[in-house]
C-alpha cells in the first residue's frame, strides 16, 4: 500500500501565534530540539515508514523552508519515482494563495491526477510526534473505511484548539467538531477528548470528488477539519485510528505536539530535558534526519578569569562554547557561546547567540544572531522585558532575529 500512496504535507501556515519566530521564517522552518526544524518529524516519519513521494505545499515566508528542504532532504532518487518536492502556490485554480488546508490541496490536483497513487496521505508539517504512518495505512485498508483519521486522547483544554471527534465503539466517527469551545469528552474519562491530529488517509478518487464539491460551496472556508470531514461522516465511513498502538516499527512513547504557540514550542523543548523525555529520540532505527552543517563539537572551557564552564542538563548542538559560564536545563542550537560568569538557565538559544561576561537569561527563547551585551539580565524582570521585547502568558520571553540591543 506504501508503493501507491501519495503524501502531502501542508506546510504553508503563517504561524502567526509563534511571532516573532515566525517573522522571518515559516512555522515548520522553526528551529526545535537543539538541532532540528519543526517539519523533520513528519519528513522522518515519511522516510522511515516507507513513503518514497512526498509533496510539501508552502506559502509563507517559505525561502528558509525550501532552504532546508534542499538541504536536508534531497535523499530521494527521482529517477527511481522518489522525491521530497516543495510545492509553493501556483494560481492554477484562480488568482488567490491557498486559503484553507482543502483549498492548498485543491489547487494542486493536477498533480493528484498525474501521481498515479491510489490513496493520499494529507499530513501537517508543525507538529511534533514520531509515527509510523504504514501501520495507519494498513489499518485503513483493513477497516474498509473511506477516510482514516489519525486520534489521540488530549485534555479538555487542549481540546479547544483542535478538532475533536466522536467515536463509537469500533472507532467509527459520529462527529467532528473543529476547535469547540466545550469539547466533548470521551465516554468514561470526563477529562480527556479524542482530538484529530490532522493526518488523513484518503483514497484518491474520494478526495478528488471531495475538493471539486467543496470548491463549488460558495461559503465554505475550504478546510478538512471545517467543512470536508462533518459532512464526509454523514455519508461516508470515517473511522480514527488511535496513534500510539503497538503495531508499527517506532517504539510507542505516545508523544504528540502542536507546538503552534509560544509557550508549547518553550514547553516541548523543555520536555527534551526530563530525566527520562517523553519523546524518545534515541531509537536507532528511527533517527530524525536534518541538515547538518559540520561544526566542531561542543565544548565547555576555562573562561579567562580561570573560572571553568559548567554544563548540566542541557542540550548543545555543534560548534557550542561554554567559556566559563554556567548553562543549566537549557537547550542550544549551534555555535551559540556562553561567555565567562554569565547564567543561562530554562532558556532556548538558537543558532549564534553570544551570551556576554557576567549576563543573565532565564526562561527565554533568543532567535539566531543576538549578542546579549555584558551584565544584561532577561526574564528577571517580566515589565521591563515587555518594553522591548515578546512576554508569554506563561512569563517566557522571546528576544527577535537579529535583536541589537541599545
Amino acid at each position: 500500500m506504501l508503493d501507491n500512496t501519495l503524501a502531502m504535507v501542508l506546510a504553508g501556515g503563517a504561524g502567526t501565534r509563534l511571532r516573532p519566530l515566525t517573522e522571518h521564517r515559516a512555522k515548520p522552518a522553526v528551529p526545535f530540539g537543539g538541532k532540528y526544524r519543526i517539519i523533520d518529524f513528519t519528513l522522518a516519519n515519511c522516510l522511515h515508514s516507507g513513503l518514497r513521494r512526498v509533496l510539501v505545499l508552502t506559502q509563507y515566508k517559505s525561502h528558509s523552508l525550501q532552504k532546508h528542504l534542499r538541504d536536508g532532504w534531497s535523499i530521494f532518487n527521482p529517477e527511481l519515482g522518489e522525491y521530497i518536492t516543495p510545492v509553493p502556490p501556483q494560481m492554477r485554480a484562480g488568482e488567490t494563495w491557498y486559503v484553507g488546508t482543502a483549498d492548498s490541496v485543491y489547487q494542486n490536483r493536477y498533480l493528484l491526477e498525474r501521481s498515479g497513487a491510489d490513496n493520499v496521505l494529507i499530513l501537517s508539517g508543525d507538529h511534533i510526534y514520531r509515527m509510523d504512518y504504514g501501520a495507519m495505512l494498513e489499518a485503513h485498508r483493513d477497516s474498509g473505511a473511506a477516510v482514516t483519521i489519525a486520534c489521540i486522547d488530549v485534555r479538555l483544554d487542549q481540546a479547544r484548539s483542535l478538532g475533536v471527534v466522536s467515536v463509537d465503539k469500533a472507532h467509527r466517527l459520529s462527529a467532528f467538531h473543529e476547535k469547540p469551545a466545550e469539547p466533548s469528552p470521551l465516554p468514561g474519562n470526563p477529562d480527556k477528548a479524542l482530538a484529530s491530529m490532522g493526518i488523513y488517509v484518503f483514497s484518491m478518487a474520494l478526495l478528488l470528488e471531495c475538493l471539486e464539491e467543496d470548491h463549488a460551496r460558495e461559503h465554505s472556508a475550504h478546510d478538512f477539519g471545517k467543512n470536508i470531514l462533518p459532512s464526509l461522516i454523514q455519508s461516508h465511513h470515517v473511522q480514527a485510528y488511535l496513534f500510539g498502538g503497538e503495531k508499527g516499527r517506532v517504539t510507542a512513547d505516545r508523544y504528540w505536539r502542536d507546538v503552534g504557540t509560544l509557550d508549547s514550542l518553550f514547553d516541548a523543548n523543555m520536555d527534551l530535558l526530563e530525566p527520562v523525555p517523553p519523546m524518545d529520540l534515541y531509537q536507532d532505527d528511527w533517527p530524525i534526519r536534518s541538515y547538518q552543517p559540520q561544526r566542531p563539537p561542543a565544548r565547555t572551557a576555562p573562561g579567562k578569569w580561570g573560572n571553568e564552564g559548567i554544563f548540566v542538563n542541557s542540550i548543545a548542538g555543534g560548534g557550542v562554547i561554554i567559556s566559563g559560564g554556567t548553562v543549566k536545563h537549557s537547550v542550544l542550537f549551534p555555535r551559540a557561546y556562553v561567555g565567562e560568569d554569565s547564567q543561562v538557565d530554562d532558556a532556548i538559544l538558537f543558532d549564534n547567540v553570544r551570551i556576554g561576561e557576567r549576563a543573565q537569561v532565564r526562561r527565554c527563547i533568543i532567535d539566531k544572531n543576538v549578542t546579549v551585551p555584558p551584565d544584561r539580565r532577561i526574564g528577571y524582570d517580566l515589565e521591563r522585558d515587555r518594553e522591548r521585547f515578546t512576554v508569554t502568558d506563561q512569563g517566557v520571553v522571546v528576544v527577535p532575529k537579529g535583536y541589537r540591543f541599545s
